[in-house]
């Protein structure tokens, strides 16, 4: 029986996707649910399920293509065998950039990023080492592979010519002065686009302070062993600096607050926000009601999210709303920044590098772990008051933990 397959119905406020890749060529067998392709929208990547087992019989959208809901992607034909190689590849001479594309590595092995670069170089997954968890390839494994095996071989040919690597930059021979125009991706479209906003939007200024991480460091010293022996999951930093901050929104409810044309919305429950930088851009996924979690509910969830943004795998709803937004610009070295709101919120924290530095204490200069916080707000509703003495409550929290659990 021949099946037409659609773009399945996009989210409210996904207006349209970008086809990124087949998964399956023609004629090659499918099983009921394998993924036969993924779509990029402005916020997450989306996979396209098999109805049946199968075969693709024909493309009707090539990749690259913008396509809305109800677009028809493709023609399959159920309890089809898969075709001979000639035939397949015969078939295949209907889809140019799909029949020029590399085998495709096993979806649990190889993410959406990846898959891209992997098609465009001519790559053969299994020639390509995974540093990704459970041995998953990373755009950046490819990159390396290109870079170590395909541009040499290019120094050699007759006519140099610059080996495309995608997102993940160029890798060109010694002396060629090769350019490359890359269209931006849709995520990355729409991060340009919200900050732009927000900076139009909004009467940003940024405030910063010092916090002394001496405290935090000793407790995890002492608990991180049993910690994580009884919870699965290490005891980070990111888990105390989340619930300083709600302690810290608590005492200034403002900055939980949102601007709507002429109103105020103060926000009685704490979605927190955190920034996750994977290969196709950064993403805030929402610890939703984060008041009502303990530490190691934070880190659990942070470390899911952390790993299923990178390959592609959240879902649209775990990015939507948050009240209150955390960046860690620290884990990539940086020392000192001025983070950009997450509209329509008010407010954003920003932690940086934690540095030995001397500092002064009891009238003796002693070296201690310091941190550079920075919290960027809206100062059309948050005065420079209130902005300093949230961020000092931050810092009052994280230096005497203790207050966290007496509630001052």
């Amino acid at each position: 029986m021949t099946i037409e397959i659609r773009v399945p119905q996009l989210p409210e406020s996904v207006a349209d996707a970008v086809l990124v890749a087949w998964r399956k060529q023609p004629g090659e067998a499918v099983s009921r649910d394998e993924s036969l392709a993924d779509l990029e929208t402005d916020k997450v990547v989306l996979e396209v399920p098999a109805p049946a087992a199968g075969v693709i019989k024909e493309f009707k959208v090539q990749p690259g293509a913008t396509v809305k809901s109800g677009d028809l992607l493709a023609i399959f034909e159920e309890g089809a065998a898969a075709v001979a190689p000639a035939k397949a590849a015969k078939s295949a001479k209907s889809a140019p950039v799909a029949a020029t594309a590399a085998p495709a590595a096993p979806a649990a092995k190889l993410g959406p990023a990846a898959r891209r670069l992997v098609e465009e170089n001519q790559v053969d997954p299994a020639t390509v080492a995974g540093s990704g968890r459970d041995g998953r390839i990373t755009k950046a494994d490819v990159a390396a592979h290109v870079a170590r095996e395909v541009a040499p071989a290019a120094a050699s040919a007759a006519a140099p010519a610059a080996v495309s690597v995608a997102a993940a930059g160029p890798v060109t021979v010694p002396g060629a002065r090769a350019e490359q125009r890359v269209p931006m991706t849709r995520l990355r479209m729409r991060i340009a686009e919200r900050l732009l906003q927000a900076q139009q939007n909004a009467a940003l200024l940024t405030t910063f302070n010092e916090i002394d991480l001496t405290a935090i460091g000793e407790l995890r010293a002492r608990h991180k062993d049993r910690f994580e022996k009884e919870h699965g999951v290490k005891l980070g930093f990111m888990s105390f600096f989340v619930k300083a901050s709600i302690e810290a929104l608590r005492k200034y409810p403002v900055m939980n607050a949102a601007v709507d044309g002429n109103d105020i919305i103060y926000h009685e429950y704490y979605d927190i926000g955190v920034a996750v930088s994977t290969d196709r851009g950064l993403v805030v996924p929402v610890l939703r009601n984060a008041e009502t979690l303990g530490f190691a509910q934070i880190e659990r969830k942070i470390n899911d999210y952390g790993v299923r943004a990178r390959a592609g795998g959240l879902a649209l709803e775990e990015l939507q709303g948050g009240t209150f937004t955390i960046t860690n610009g620290g884990v990539f070295g940086s020392m000192l920044s001025t983070p950009i709101l997450n509209a329509p919120q008010s407010a954003i924290l920003g932690m940086h590098k934690i540095q030995d530095r001397p500092v002064a204490v009891g009238g003796q200069v002693v070296v201690r772990p310091i941190m550079y916080l920075a919290v960027t707000y809206d100062h059309r509703i948050i005065d420079g008051r209130e902005a300093v003495q949230f961020l000092v409550a931050i810092k009052d929290a994280l230096e005497d933990p203790g207050r966290m659990l007496i509630g001052i």
